[in-house]
């Protein structure tokens, strides 16, 4: 490197710089039309940024609520020939923040231990003992077979099973539901919530609410007391049909708090919405029902139950929301972030000047004052990167100049030491003998280079070639050609050598293929380059000599002669 680019290297990097400052360039168009659509775009942007920071709370940090949920469920009903309290027709948690009311029921009285006919299917209807399995116990069966073939009543015989006798009788719902009248029933929903990152508790229920108000989504929105019936009737679904299969109905609890004490507000939103499949067919068990027992134990000490198959309504308190206090940080963030939509103007404008599609903009005088302010044309590089490397001597050069002549006499730049390969300058180059005898010729050929017709070359051994870029040989001075040396044989053209190489990126590669001979070929660009530049980032702009370049082609040729460049 010149020592006066290297001073200036060295000056760059000075305690001075860091007093200095740098901005870029501003160039002021004076124009009522760009300044007019500038301030309109700002003003268009000032107006979305607020409106956004103050809808939707940008300048408060968020937290979500944790939740826990409470609920009573209050009514009587005369059904069935008997009274139904709350005891009767509801029944604990089926999951969390949920309740069940019994609107529909199929009881079996009276059951015990023992043997007695299956309920009668296309499974279990029998006329001999053969069609039954003994100890075969299907999934929807009541119990395991026995074996034999008894009287399910006067006209069907079903297999016998061990079971509860006698087996569950009816298969359908009741319709009308059971406990059609539950759509009265009450609940109170009792929620707490809390948000953890400002320490703030809320309930659903203040102090001295009126405990006897219903919830009204006009008239009463904060009741925290529901009718069943007016919860389905705000999800348009019908109480008595739901209630003969079941279902599952979900209450929503949306809490959306502003904590700010000169805003507060954090008061609950009540929303409903049926969650099961009410189009679901038989087969896929629609509603929603289960079976529980009550167990009694007889004089004679027998156990005795009643089975009861439950029919009702699944409600599922759903509770979500979130709540949110000022936070300058949170300011600071956002306008941050927004700071970039300014940058709509320049970009904007900047399209309206500049481009050539636009129509109102073609030929205008303030395009080219304005491109001739901010812009800078200049011609970019015209020469080519190229590294060469000679034998007799110790460096890499860098030519990154126009060719005027051949590569072999252009100047060029040391850029770094040879590491890869030893200086053959001043050294008698052996001749391989060679194992291989379609080595030899190649190896002892002594055809030298026409002086008239390559008059770049210095080892006697390169070729013409048109391209300047070329023109190169493997020695700065006269001396014996690297092409020569045993230990090029060895590294560059040594067709084992080259085939370990291949065979070790690509294990599979056949080695007696039609185009093995390119790949030898460039393996032996590649052996070179390593030799003689080592690995790195000049690979790609690294020069081969043309002695060296015709001698790899000599050996592995190409099979239409034709070659394109490595």
């Amino acid at each position: 490197m010149p020592e006066t680019e290297a001073a200036g290297m060295a000056g760059g990097c000075g305690l001075s710089d860091i007093c200095e400052y740098e901005t870029n360039k501003v160039v002021r168009i004076r124009s009522v039309k760009y300044g007019t659509l500038k301030c309109a775009i700002h003003l268009v942007v000032v107006l979305y940024v607020g409106f956004v920071l103050v809808t939707d709370k940008r300048y408060q940090k968020q937290d979500s609520v944790i939740s826990s949920v409470h609920t009573k469920v209050k009514g009587v009903v005369e059904a069935d020939n008997r009274i139904w309290d709350t005891a009767e027709y509801t029944l604990p948690m089926q999951g969390v923040n949920s309740f069940f009311v019994i609107t529909n029921i199929i009881r079996t009285e009276k059951q015990v231990q023992g043997f007695c006919a299956e309920y009668p299917s296309p499974r279990t209807i029998c006329s001999t003992d053969k069609v039954c399995k003994k100890g075969h116990a299907a999934p929807q069966s009541n119990g395991i077979q026995t074996g034999r073939c008894v009287n399910y009543n006067s006209t069907l015989r079903t297999c016998e099973v061990a079971a509860w006798c006698p087996v569950e009788s009816e298969r359908n719902a009741p319709e009308p539901a059971v406990l059609n009248s539950a759509e009265n029933f009450t609940v109170l929903i009792k929620n707490n919530i809390h948000f953890p990152a400002f320490d703030h508790t809320v309930k659903n229920i203040v102090p001295g609410f009126n405990v006897s108000c219903t919830f009204n989504r006009f008239t009463d929105p904060q009741c925290p007391i529901f009718r069943l019936g007016d919860i389905f009737q705000a999800t348009r679904e019908n109480f008595s049909e739901v209630a003969i299969q079941g279902g599952i109905m979900g209450i929503e609890i949306n809490w959306n708090c502003n904590l700010d004490k000169w805003a507060y507000h954090c008061t609950p939103r009540y929303g409903f919405r049926r969650l099961d499949d009410k189009k679901a067919t038989e087969a896929l068990y629609p509603g929603y029902n289960f079976r529980f027992a009550k167990y009694f134990k007889l004089p004679d000490g027998r156990e005795e139950r009643m089975l009861i198959k439950a029919y009702g309504i699944r409600f599922d308190v759903l509770v979500f929301g979130k709540g949110g206090k000022f936070n300058i940080f949170e300011v600071m963030v956002y306008i941050g972030s927004v700071l970039s939509y300014f940058g709509l103007a320049v970009l904007v404008i900047d399209f309206l000047i500049t481009s050539y599609v636009y129509p109102c903009c073609k030929g205008s005088v303030v395009k080219k004052y304005y491109l001739g302010k901010k812009s800078e044309s200049v011609i970019g590089p015209r020469s080519a990167v190229m590294y060469v490397s000679f034998v007799d001597s110790e460096h890499i050069l860098l030519v990154d100049c126009v060719l005027r002549s051949s590569l072999q006499k252009a100047k060029g730049q040391i850029v770094e030491m040879q590491q890869s390969g030893r200086s053959l300058r001043d050294v008698q180059l052996p001749v391989l003998v060679s194992q291989n005898p379609e080595e030899l010729p190649l190896l002892n050929r002594s055809g030298k280079s026409d002086p008239e017709s390559v008059p770049w070359c210095v080892c006697g051994r390169c070729y013409s070639m048109a391209k300047l870029k070329e023109q190169l040989c493997c020695r700065q001075s006269k001396g014996p050609c690297v092409t020569a040396a045993s230990l090029f044989a060895r590294l560059v053209l040594s067709r084992p050598t080259l085939e370990f190489i291949l065979l070790y990126k690509e294990p599979l590669l056949d080695l007696h293929s039609a185009d093995i001979n390119d790949k030898l070929r460039h393996g032996a660009y590649a052996q070179y380059i390593h030799w003689r530049f080592g690995s790195g980032e000049i690979e790609s702009y690294v020069v081969i000599p043309s002695c060296c370049k015709q001698t790899i082609r000599e050996m592995y040729p190409s099979k239409d002669g034709k070659y394109s460049g490595f």
